[in-house]
């Protein structure tokens, strides 16, 4: 009697297999459920923007059925397992709602005055100093060294900039000057943090009055406190071919500031040197477990030194933005005006990441641009407006939006044994 083949036993190998592809099908579902909740992220933005430029969809029904498919949308993520990127959606979902049916009521002349195309160039306008000082606080923070100084950098880079600019007839020798000076400052603040291992939040204010002092002083010296002479020489505009005369597009993209691709491009660029390169490893490493990476050879206190340095640098680019960019060659005291803190702000609300930060970015520089927009409604609530990205920032400090997790020794000195 000839008996079956008997299958061969399960060795280790088929078990791997099974688990593998276990786990392939579980990313397989997380992946979809993410992008769904992304798309009902988008849908609920939506339905708050049906009814301005360029769509003018101005019936009722269109902004109340995208947002109710968008929070249905993100109550199947949040059950899905992604609670928070779910619950986020159906309550964009709802805002759209809410705002659409605002937008539907509000005339089409005050529509078209405060959402022109331009104000996505006020946007990236706005956002583009915390763009700059941002990804600075990504550099410093991810190696372990919190940064409360951006302000100050950022405020030596704005007057050495309009300096170097004036003195030398050139834009591009006033930023080398922004960057030397922000560099030195955050020297400054790097000795105090890792050699001396001082308070690093408290160092941080110290440089951001110092460079208050500093910049005060060489201000009332150099020009007397009087405005910095007409005709500085001042960062060009790009003007893209073509798309400058589109509708819509053209006056959104099509004349920005050549800081404004600059910036864009630092987002990509410290992304892949951050997670693609072994420096950005490095860097990474001292902020997660300088102790392990000073055992496999990594110079924890060089990589620091640098990171806090390059943050300077890069916060100083944010100022000279302001002064000899969007400021047209003109520096007031202060002029920075608690913009250090909200790319802080930012940083931590994009969780340490550089596309993260891009965003909260984008959202700060938005609210602010609006901002000056919103008085066509109110002229008497004008002041009031102006408080609207400062309040969304501590909305995002507070962690009303999300908790953050830093790097986890982040703000931790460290010495070597």
């Amino acid at each position: 009697m000839e008996h079956a083949p008997e299958a061969p036993p399960e060795g280790d190998d088929g078990v791997s297999v099974r688990v593998e592809r276990l786990h392939n099908a579980a990313l397989e579902r997380l992946f979809s459920a993410r992008a769904v909740g992304i798309g009902a992220l988008i849908l609920g933005v939506l339905a708050a923007f049906l009814a301005l430029p360029p769509i003018e969809a101005r019936a009722i029904i269109w902004p109340i059925l995208v947002g109710i498919v968008a929070a249905m949308l993100g109550l199947w993520t949040a059950t899905r397992g992604l609670r928070r990127l779910g619950l986020g959606a159906v309550v964009v979902g709802v805002l759209g709602i809410g705002l659409g049916i605002l937008a539907t009521h509000s005339s089409a002349s005050n529509l078209n005055t405060v959402f022109r195309a331009d104000l996505i160039a006020s946007t990236f306008v706005f956002s583009t100093p915390l763009v700059f000082a941002g990804i600075g606080g990504v550099f410093s923070e991810r190696s372990g060294v919190v940064n409360v100084g951006l302000e100050g950098m950022m405020l030596m880079g704005a007057f050495w900039g309009v300096y170097g600019a004036d003195k030398a007839h050139s834009w591009a020798v006033g930023i080398l000057v922004a960057m030397l000076a922000g560099g030195l400052m955050a020297l400054v603040h790097a000795f105090f943090a890792i050699h001396l291992r001082a308070d690093q939040i408290v160092g941080g204010m110290a440089v951001n009055f110092l460079a208050l002092g500093i910049t005060g002083y060489f201000f009332f010296q150099l020009y007397h406190g009087q405005d910095v002479p007409v005709g500085i020489s001042t960062i060009p505009d790009v003007k893209i071919p073509y798309v400058k005369d589109w509708t819509f597009v053209g006056p959104a993209i099509g004349n920005l500031n050549l800081m404004v691709w600059l910036s864009i491009l630092l987002v990509i660029v410290s992304y892949v040197v951050l997670f693609k390169t072994p420096i950005g490893l490095r860097i990474r490493a001292c902020g997660e477990h300088p102790r392990a990476a000073d055992t496999v050879g990594i110079n924890v206190y060089a990589v620091r030194y640098g990171a806090v340095v390059l943050s300077g640098i890069l916060a100083s680019l944010g100022g000279a933005y302001l002064s000899i960019g969007f400021g047209g060659g003109a520096f007031t005291d202060n002029m920075t005006a608690g913009r250090g803190f909200i790319a802080l702000a930012a940083m931590i609300f994009g969780n340490w990441r550089p596309f993260g930060t891009f965003g909260a970015a984008l959202l700060f520089g938005f609210s602010t641009a609006l901002a000056f927009r919103l008085p066509v409604y109110s002229g008497t609530a004008a002041t009031l407006f102006q408080t609207l990205p400062y309040v969304l920032t501590l909305i995002a400090v507070a962690g009303v939006i999300g908790r953050t997790v830093p790097p986890a020794a982040d703000g931790r000195p460290y010495t070597k044994q």
